[in-house]
């Protein structure tokens, strides 16, 4: 009866460390063809815009949902490797039961009959030995940890590009003000002394009509318009 049971709860954890792993797989792929078809995209928008302000508006559009996805996709696999970690324990001290009701199989066992971190690591297939460097390699070669990096470049290119972007509209902004100033002081300063000017009356600026004061309430108006 107890053989029974514990096989039981055996096959149930395998099963369920089976889903996490196909959760874990599915999700990374996921991730990395959305990353693969949103550079591909940019690359072709780029090329056809020049990379202009709707290669910058396709982007801002199109990263974000990327971001979305790694994020989402970096949570589930954190709670998908806790998961498998538990089910490695359960697993661990099932195989512990096994060898109190059988001792003599002891050495027909492979993984580990410990819940301890060596008995993880040895169920994980990781190798003995390494120290606290081999495990932070191997944490560091986790795909959560290949995921979070990902996430951060999207970041760091997401507000590049927004960056870039506010700069070509404050630029504009300050270019189009300065040259209407301009235009506005040409058109209304007066004729310097000694200066030639041209016999003919200007359309609007005739002379002892108020053309001139008329003219430049007319351009400084449409400054101020400009400016709002």
């Amino acid at each position: 009866m107890r053989l029974q049971i514990l096989s039981t709860e055996h096959w149930s954890l395998l099963a369920s460390r089976s889903l996490a792993w196909n959760e874990s797989f599915s999700r990374a792929g996921m991730f990395l063809t959305t990353l693969s078809g949103a550079i591909v995209s940019l690359g072709l928008v780029g090329g056809a815009t020049g990379f202009g302000e709707s290669f910058t508006l396709f982007a801002l559009v199109i990263l974000p949902v990327v971001l979305f996805i790694g994020l989402a996709t970096w949570i589930r696999l954190g709670a998908s490797n806790y998961h498998e970690a538990l089910c490695v324990i359960g697993m661990n001290r099932i195989r512990a039961a096994y060898l109190q009701l059988a001792p003599d199989l002891e050495r027909y066992f492979v993984m580990s009959a410990h819940d301890d971190f060596p008995g993880i690591g040895v169920t994980m297939a990781v190798p003995p030995g390494g120290g606290r460097g081999f495990w932070l390699a191997q944490m560091l070669a986790g795909t959560p940890t290949v995921v979070a990096i990902l996430n951060a470049v999207l970041v760091g290119a997401i507000l590049a590009i927004g960056a870039v972007r506010l700069w070509l509209l404050s630029a504009g902004i300050s270019r189009g003000a300065s040259t209407s100033s301009e235009r506005v002081s040409i058109r209304c300063s007066p004729p310097l002394k000694g200066s030639r000017t041209s016999t003919e009356p200007t359309p609007g600026l005739e002379p002892g009509t108020g053309g001139l004061q008329n003219h430049c309430s007319t351009v400084e108006l449409g400054r101020r318009a400009f400016s709002y």
